[in-house]
């Protein structure tokens, strides 16, 4: 039987996503996870409010959601002290990260990365025919000045720079990522994922300039929040540069319930303060899990740290098949020599006694 053909590009790449979601690897064990620490998610929850204003909004979601999320949006602006037209909403970071690619790639169009950083980003780049460039990150931290020397030689259109960093937890202060900002190729666009920000020290984001046409910066309701699976991410850049998500951004992709959930929750900062300080402890949990096992924590602006194995990207795969098999999820870094160390995302009380239980026999079962 024959078919349409697909274009030679989507021909070309490989069917996959990727993150191998928590749910497919308990269908395929045929068990359910003990406790969820491998996506970054906020086991502690969104706010009451918010909770409350999506039950709410349920009841109307025989309504499409508002296409220009103009609530929201206005909101945003009164929080961040800058204009509506400096702000976008989209389904989730990933979602906005797409729209940017589709905006600035097409076939040949170099962009530049770090090795083993958020690979979803990547993943747009090549849907759309983009040639990846990547540097390696130095001290496990993302390399700034290798960035803007990469885009440089390659004449890059995109740098992407996450800040705090996922999936290490490091993170760069507010002065060096200004310093990178104002580096920036006249003819390139930094993207600055701050999905993490919310969680970090004070200091680590510079002020907004919504001026600059040379950098976007990209916030979520997913980590600080707590509602990753409602799918709200924004982004805060130069009016123009926002305008320009309208020209391809999927305007009815806002479902109602999340615009209503997100507006409660950005205003219960209290709620906010009080998750941050869970996250804080719960890291300091994770850490000294993994220093009473003979492990190294690294130090995390986020809501997951990243645990150094002490060996190589074999051994911590190991590691990390033992906590599997014990019904911890988990994940780790994909490049060396970050794939050193496993990534465990904060949780419950509950959730670290079972960390504290399965990890030294997953380390005894790692030999």
């Amino acid at each position: 039987m024959n078919r349409p053909p697909l274009t030679p590009l989507a021909d070309s790449l490989p069917a996959s996503v990727p993150f191998v979601g928590p749910e497919a690897l308990e269908r395929a064990s045929g068990n359910a996870f003990k406790a969820r620490l491998g996506a970054n998610e906020s086991v502690f929850g969104p706010s009451p409010k918010a909770i409350a204003a999506m039950k709410i909004a349920a009841s109307e979601v025989w309504q499409y959601g508002d296409p220009e999320s103009y609530d929201l949006r206005q909101a945003l602006a009164v929080h961040h002290g800058i204009a509506p037209e400096n702000v976008m909403l989209g389904e989730g970071i990933d979602a906005l990260l797409g729209y940017l690619v589709r905006l600035y790639v097409e076939h040949g169009t170099a962009v530049v990365t770090s090795a083993g950083a958020y690979p979803t980003f990547n993943y747009h780049v090549a849907g759309f025919g983009g040639n990846l460039h990547t540097v390696p990150y130095r001290d496990d931290h993302e390399d700034p000045d290798a960035l803007l020397a990469k885009a440089r030689e390659t004449g890059a259109r995109l740098i992407y720079f996450a800040n705090p960093d996922n999936p290490m937890g490091s993170w760069h202060d507010a002065v060096a990522v200004q310093r990178m900002i104002d580096a920036v190729p006249d003819d390139c666009l930094l993207i600055l994922d701050e999905a993490y920000i919310e969680l970090a020290p004070s200091g680590t984001a510079p002020a907004l300039d919504m001026s600059n046409p040379n950098v976007i910066r990209m916030r979520t309701f997913s980590k600080g929040h707590g509602m990753a699976g409602a799918r709200v991410g924004y982004a805060l850049g130069e009016a123009e540069n926002i305008s320009a998500f309208n020209k391809i951004r999927n305007h009815f992709g806002m479902c109602r319930i999340s615009q209503a959930g997100a507006l409660a929750a950005l205003r219960d900062q209290d709620y906010l303060s009080d998750i941050s300080a869970k996250v804080a402890a719960s890291r300091d949990r994770i850490a000294k899990i993994g220093r009473d096992n003979g492990l190294t924590p690294l130090p995390s602006a986020t809501n997951f740290v990243a645990v150094d194995c002490g060996k190589d990207g074999d051994y911590a795969r190991k590691v990390l098949a033992g906590l599997l098999d014990q019904g911890l999820f988990v994940r780790m870094p994909f490049v060396a020599p970050q794939d050193r160390a496993i990534r465990i995302s904060c949780g419950s009380d509950q959730d670290m006694k079972l960390l504290e239980s399965a990890l030294p026999k997953a380390l005894a079962a790692a030999g």
